[in-house]
């Protein structure tokens, strides 16, 4: 072992021919599989139990770079505040908004959770909104726009709230133990513009982590598009599909329409956005207010009394500079690596996770390409995720298309660091509206193309399901 310091760094091994940095709360990979805990490859994974295992950057960033990282942080933490202020490169708050900084949503870079409670000062769930279009495709809804805003600037009105009830769904596994799950319902409240349309299609969003994504932005367009199979070719009853969304790199204005191209779609619930950088934009517009040189137009509907007229922080508010940087914080966050590898309750667990066809969709590894960064660059990855769209069945579907994805489709979402959430978030909530208190309800609710795989679960004896489970909480 050679000794060395970089960062929460503690020293350099070298295992099976694979360099690792050790960092506190973690060990290295097994004899059997050198690479089995490396979730993010051999440059990005890092080897961390603490609350700030989603935060830590790669190993392999330069002394600019880890400047850059350290300013992304800083604007990705940071709140935003209204314009005009003192604090110019960070003013430009709404006018109307969700959240005041992205770690509001993303706290500590990992997973947020719906409210608590009409109190819950927490952020972490957003609303959707659209009425259909004569192609289908979702429209913003009149006065109101794309997303149900709860916040805004002093003398302009939030558009409203959303109100959360939940239904009893009860069942038993073949072993006669019952469970209960909650299915939540939403409801705006206080609609401050008029009545809302009764076309109106809603779709709940909890903030997802952000670790991990430029790893994952690095992967080959061509080997994510390969793992599709949208007519089921093969009879497995799984038919993955890419999405194609609009790409606002390549659009004319800030809403794109006929004159933007197309991208393949990687992020988002719906693999509804083609890259990081786009991510953030969008985010940063949508949730927060602030707007960039991808979209530059105030997210003022209109009908909206006030919104228009309310103070910016400049055009836009922030630059492609600062942009830039936090884009490159995100993409140049680690992955925790696995816990556990070689225990025998976790191989049992990873054994009954294949048999019961949930790599099928959640596919243990993939391999990134080249890029700009030499950490994210030809990685084996382990994020449990083939970036496709897959229908869920009516128990997930929010009728909501985007892009190519349906009503009743989602991306895979990629499990590596799951079971870090707790430490790291407060809370267990998981699926794309957080309805799932626990990983096990996250398994029951699936259904559609996972309906085969859900059913030969609830089959299980108790000490297989706990297997399985014990499997998850140490990816």
């Amino acid at each position: 072992m050679r000794a060395a310091r970089s960062g929460a760094a503690i020293g350099l091994i070298v295992a099976g021919g694979v360099a690792l940095w050790l960092l506190a709360g973690g060990g290295a990979p097994t004899d059997e599989d050198p690479g089995a805990a490396l979730s993010g490859g051999a440059d990005a994974t890092v080897f961390d139990t603490s609350p700030s295992a989603f935060a830590l950057p790669l190993r392999k960033l330069g002394r600019l770079e880890r400047r850059a990282f350290a300013v992304g942080n800083s604007f990705f933490n940071d709140n935003w505040v209204t314009a005009p202020a003192s604090t110019e490169a960070r003013d430009g708050l709404g006018p109307t908004f969700n959240a005041q900084s992205c770690s509001s949503c993303h706290f500590k870079d990992g997973r947020g959770q719906p409210p608590q409670g009409p109190e819950d000062p927490e952020r972490g769930l957003l609303l959707r909104l659209s009425i259909p279009g004569p192609d289908g495709q979702p429209r913003p809804v009149p006065v109101y726009g794309s997303q149900l805003q709860d916040r805004a600037i002093s003398g302009v009105s939030p558009e409203g709230s959303v109100a959360i009830t939940h239904v009893p769904r009860r069942g038993s596994y073949a072993d006669g133990t019952r469970y209960t799950l909650l299915e939540p319902r939403y409801a705006i409240a206080g609609a401050a513009f008029g009545p809302i349309p009764a076309d109106v299609m809603t779709s709940p969003r909890v903030a997802p982590p952000v670790f991990g994504t430029g790893l994952l932005e690095a992967v080959a367009e061509e080997d994510i598009v390969a793992l599709a199979d949208p007519t089921d070719a093969d009879g497995d009853g799984i038919s993955g599909r890419a999405n194609r969304v609009p790409d606002a790199a390549s659009a004319t204005t800030s809403e794109l329409g006929p004159e933007g191209g197309t991208a393949l779609g990687r992020f988002g619930w719906k693999a509804n956005v083609p890259d990081v950088e786009q991510q953030n934009a969008q985010a940063f517009h949508g949730d927060i207010g602030v707007t960039s040189p991808l979209f530059t137009d105030q997210n003022c509907p209109e009908g909206q009394e006030g919104c228009a007229d309310a103070p910016a922080g400049g055009r836009p508010e922030i630059d492609e500079q600062r942009l830039g940087r936090v884009t490159f914080y995100v993409r140049t966050l680690a992955v925790p690596a696995r816990r556990g590898v070689g225990d025998p309750t976790t191989t049992r667990g990873e054994d009954t996770f294949r048999e019961l066809g949930c790599a099928a969709c959640h596919l243990p590894e993939l391999q990134t390409g080249p890029s700009d960064v030499p950490g994210l660059s030809n990685q084996a990855i382990r994020p449990y995720t083939d970036l496709l769209l897959h229908d869920m069945g009516p128990g997930l579907a929010d009728g909501r298309p985007d892009g190519l994805a349906s009503g009743s489709e989602w991306r895979t979402a990629p499990l590596w660091g799951i079971g870090l959430t707790e430490t790291v978030n407060g809370h267990t909530r998981f699926l794309h509206d957080g309805r799932a208190r626990n990983l096990e309800e996250a398994i029951l609710w699936h259904g559609g193309e996972a309906a085969g795989a859900q059913r030969r679960f609830r089959a299980l004896p108790r000490d297989d399901r706990e297997a399985l489970l014990a499997f998850l909480r140490s990816l």
